[in-house]
């Protein structure tokens, strides 16, 4: 970590290399003819890159502070990367690069977002951020700058796969619950209102798709997750080969038979029927040791999430959808208007749980929430139509 670099600029500049006035202190890199004198622009993007890499690097400081182990020092080791990178603008800066500009507002939101909760969302933005640089296209950065913003967007990314793995099956669950809630209810809402109804009947069909459809994605996740750990669990080995192992004919058994059929090869499972039948003690040669049948200390299915978790999650966040297509009417409003509230209202949801989708995935929020909010809203509007059309027929 270049924390000179931080403390003292000049200190950082003078060592990288002898500055002066019109030039960052660098000689080129061919006949060792002093850099052209930077230009305004050139200044003011170099300092622009100096705030960023200063901001980035204390976002991975921070996150740091909430991690222990390996985590932690995955995270340090980015920011003293960032700290190197600063210190390259700081060299090219020279004397100009003066006064600590603010970094860019999402630099910034990244730095808030990891004081105050450094959970996965903010290593998802993180990853954007890297997924973002602007090196590649940049000739006053180096190649291996370039380079290491490519390789620091995989490591963040693999930080963040641990979080989304321990988040996947709760939030699947709470996604998929929020989103059907607002887009059946309102549906719902819509097309019953469609056919003529009064407003009464249409707030009470959207507490009953409310209540009918939060138990109902409540239960199904149950089962669901629930049926899936259980299949996963029956694939699971288990120790039967150590029992049975010593008791089994030598010249004349089925041992080997196990280890093949879990996809060991045909070298590594005569290995282990020899470890297993007691043939020798000395495991010469480790590689042929895969040791499937070692007892998990954590929980091997921790992406699929757990049953109670999944029925829970599904249960709140489709009621919780599921009232906002209700509360104009809730709140006494009727006819046109009361629909035209309700579905801003839904559509502003929509794109809220798409962005989220689409910040915790790496991709971008605004594509997500966008897809959420047309998917919603087409739906309910086909469903009003045929609200018309049945309240037509019937009429």
């Amino acid at each position: 970590m270049s924390q000179h670099a931080k403390s003292d600029p000049h200190t950082a500049g003078n060592a990288s290399g002898p500055t002066n006035g019109s030039a960052a202190g660098a000689a080129a890199a061919g006949g060792g003819a002093p850099r052209p004198k930077p230009s305004a622009a050139d200044i003011k993007r170099w300092r622009q890159y100096l705030a960023d890499e200063r901001a980035e690097a204390a976002v991975y400081r921070d996150l740091a502070q909430n991690r222990s182990g390996e985590e932690r020092a995955i995270l340090l080791a980015l920011a003293e990367a960032e700290g190197r990178h600063e210190a390259h603008w700081l060299k090219l800066l020279g004397e100009h690069a003066g006064k600590p500009r603010h970094a860019s507002l999402r630099s910034r939101l990244l730095g808030f977002l990891a004081r105050h909760f450094g959970s996965v969302f903010v290593l998802a933005l993180a990853q954007r951020a890297e997924g973002r640089s602007p090196y590649i296209r940049e000739p006053s950065a180096t190649p291996a700058m370039a380079a290491d913003e490519q390789i620091h967007e995989e490591v963040v990314r693999g930080l963040a796969t641990r979080g989304r793995n321990r988040l996947a099956g709760t939030f699947r669950a709470a996604v998929f619950g929020a989103n059907d809630g607002l887009v059946s209810n309102l549906a719902l809402v819509m097309g019953m209102a469609a056919t003529g109804v009064g407003s009464g009947v249409v707030l009470l069909s959207g507490i009953s798709g409310l209540l009918a459809g939060a138990f109902s994605m409540g239960a199904g996740e149950f089962v669901s997750v629930r049926s899936q750990r259980e299949l996963l669990d029956a694939t699971r080995p288990t120790q039967v080969t150590l029992v049975a192992a010593p008791q089994l004919d030598i010249e004349h058994n089925e041992l080997l038979l196990v280890y093949l059929a879990r996809g060991m090869s045909r070298e590594a499972a005569e290995h282990r029927v020899a470890e297993r039948m007691g043939l020798f003690t000395c495991d010469c040669d480790p590689s042929l040791s895969l040791h499937p049948e070692l007892p998990e200390t954590e929980d091997e299915h921790e992406a699929v999430g757990t049953a109670w978790g999944a029925a829970l999650s599904s249960f709140c966040f489709f009621a919780s959808g599921a009232i906002v297509p209700i509360i104009p009417f809730l709140f006494g409003m009727t006819g046109i208007g009361a629909l035209i509230v309700a579905a801003v209202l839904v559509g502003i949801a929509l794109l809220a749980t798409g962005g989220t989708v689409g910040l915790l995935s790496g991709t971008s929020p605004l594509t997500r929430g966008l897809r959420q909010l047309a998917i919603g809203l087409g739906a309910a509007g086909v469903t009003y139509l045929l609200g018309m059309a049945f309240g037509a027929v019937i009429a």
